[in-house]
């Protein structure tokens, strides 16, 4: 209000108010606000995203959620109860805290703990009952979008004994990858740099052969909408012709990573993205281009539970 509508201020209610009743009073005190329209691109979501609950989300500073890695469940709890640092359990492996919590300062991060939103650990739950109806199918499996390696990890505390390829477009990611899997404890990986998405990919720079892995994970570039209730200042400086140039490239990346699954792999398919041009046009793009099957598809809904939101896709030959 004061770096907008300064004149609003003496009208407005007194601090300490909820949300609700500072909406109630916009729309009583007919300012023209329509709350809908806080998140722009209505017509762009994902299917089953509830309009008006999504906009209003960004007004709500997300929570932070970490997961704890095996054996350490009680470990870490009483280190976050010692230094009186709050949490709630919402899972097996999670805790929420307030956003802003000194974790850092108490937890040994990665080792103990990893830092991961709720709705990104919810690949964890789809990967554990793949594995599930089919024990042992996991054998060789390439995150191939990596990034600092947050779900490579989560696949390793998951799956017994198995290979593990990590790749990304630039060697200075892939060495804070390098540097989080020391603190994890994982050794047993291959890292490579790939630009999957390139008009062409030089078979050479690929440490394993077409049709050799049983789980490609593409958690690929995106535009990121649905963490935008962690940084709102996207809600205006968003292009909307961006939603087409992240799909196409997304596409060029699902085309270059395709031919190393094996007929029986699964393609896990995922983005931190609410349109449906990333999510579920991408889907029906790997099934009519690329002729895979949908075994599994969700559009996780984390603006209700103050966390990100995101997609998630599983599908084979």
């Amino acid at each position: 209000l004061l770096a907008l509508k300064p004149g609003w201020i003496a009208t407005f209610p007194a601090s300490g108010i909820s949300l609700e009743q500072k909406l109630k009073w916009f729309q009583k005190a007919d300012r023209g606000f329509d709350p809908e329209v806080i998140f722009p691109f209505q017509q762009k979501l994902s299917e089953g995203i509830h309009e008006l609950d999504f906009s209003l989300s960004h007004l709500v500073q997300p929570d932070l959620f970490i997961r704890l890695r095996p054996q350490t469940r009680k470990q870490v709890k009483d280190q976050l109860s010692k230094a009186g640092i709050s949490f709630f359990e919402c899972g097996e492996d999670c805790l929420k805290l307030p956003n802003g919590s000194a974790i850092e300062q108490v937890l040994q991060l990665n080792k103990h703990a990893v830092v991961q939103d709720k709705s990104s650990q919810r690949i964890g739950a789809v990967v554990r009952e793949l594995h599930s109806e089919h024990p042992g199918r996991f054998r060789k499996v390439w995150d191939a979008c990596a990034a600092s390696g947050g779900k490579s990890i989560l696949l390793y505390d998951l799956l017994p004994d198995f290979q593990l390829y990590v790749s990304d477009i630039r060697k200075s990611i892939l060495h804070n990858l390098h540097q989080r899997f020391r603190l994890a404890g994982i050794k047993n990986y291959e890292a490579f740099v790939v630009d999957l998405s390139a008009e062409k990919v030089s078979k050479e720079v690929i440490p394993f052969q077409t049709n050799a892995i049983d789980l490609i994970l593409l958690d690929v570039p995106c535009s990121g909408s649905g963490t935008w209730g962690r940084t709102p200042e996207y809600l205006r400086i968003f292009d909307e012709s961006e939603v087409d140039r992240y799909a196409a490239l997304q596409r060029k990346i699902i085309t270059n990573s395709i031919p190393y699954l094996k007929n029986d792999g699964v393609l896990l398919y995922s983005t931190c993205s609410v349109f449906q041009k990333e999510n579920e046009e991408n889907v029906r793009f790997i099934q009519q281009e690329h002729g895979l099957k949908l075994l599994y598809q969700e559009v996780i809904k984390g603006y209700t539970e103050k966390a990100d939101s995101m997609f998630i896709a599983a599908l084979t030959y």
